[in-house]
């Protein structure tokens, strides 16, 4: 069952659905809530101690669907041996699943979408931060008031998420190499929120056959095998890394 506090975010982002944040009004938010106006207050403080909850509730919830997401077992392989082959393809899909995540939520909430891409109109709550009104007693609410990550934070937020789940499945990897793998897949995904295909075009396919490409620098060669590393950071291959090989960074 909901707290009051969840009620209340819920009734405010049905009511920012319908009307521009200005005309959202807090007695008739407390009304679709089911609560009290004093409960309201005593959660948020003030309406723009709502919006700064509202903003800072829906970046996490954007960022638990990207921890599921990355969650995910990938997909399933002849060898589970742990060969180059398949955690190319391990990584690949999970960073794909997390761009569909975040392309999705983009759709969904308008919220989100400026959250990532720090284009905020006049019908949002502006993810202002509280200077010199009183600390609230509410812990939740003390967190909303410090703020909300900006795109190039979330971008990082994401990007470390993603890391320690390929640290974990690639230990012989280089750490420099995945955080460029990963941070660049972020992005690639980002630019699909920002200018959406065509009609008729599919994202999926193409991420899965730029990342299987990068991928091969981060995690190795398809066709060799990935081992522990015999001492911390170092990796051993079966064949040559492409380390002179050029990477595309999109924008």
């Amino acid at each position: 069952m909901p707290t009051a506090r969840e009620s209340l975010l819920d009734a405010a982002l049905s009511a920012l659905a319908e009307l521009p944040w200005p005309a959202v009004r807090m007695v008739d938010v407390a009304a679709a809530a089911g609560v009290s106006r004093q409960t309201l207050y005593n959660e948020f403080g003030s309406k723009e101690g709502l919006a700064r909850a509202l903003v800072r509730w829906e970046a996490d919830v954007y960022l638990r669907g990207v921890d599921r997401a990355l969650a995910e077992p990938g997909p399933p392989a002849p060898d589970p041996s742990g060969s180059a082959e398949r955690l190319v393809r391990c990584s690949a899909e999970r960073l794909v699943r997390v761009a569909e995540w975040t392309l999705g939520s983009a759709r969904s909430s308008a919220l989100v979408r400026a959250l990532l891409t720090g284009a905020w109109s006049e019908r949002l709550p502006a993810p202002s931060v509280r200077t010199t009104a009183p600390v609230s007693a509410v812990p939740a609410q003390r967190r909303a008031d410090a703020g909300v990550p900006g795109p190039a934070e979330l971008v990082a937020a994401v990007r470390d998420r993603a890391l320690a789940v390929l640290e974990r499945e690639v230990p012989g990897a280089d750490p420099v190499e995945l955080g460029r793998y990963c941070e660049t897949a972020v992005r690639l995904g980002l630019s699909f929120v920002v200018a959406p295909v065509g009609r008729g075009e599919g994202h999926a396919g193409q991420l899965r056959a730029v990342l299987a490409g990068l991928s091969v620098r981060a995690v190795g060669r398809p066709g060799s095998r990935v081992d522990a590393p015999a001492t911390a950071g170092a990796a051993r291959v079966s064949a040559p890394s492409p380390r002179s090989a050029g990477r595309s960074h999109p924008r």
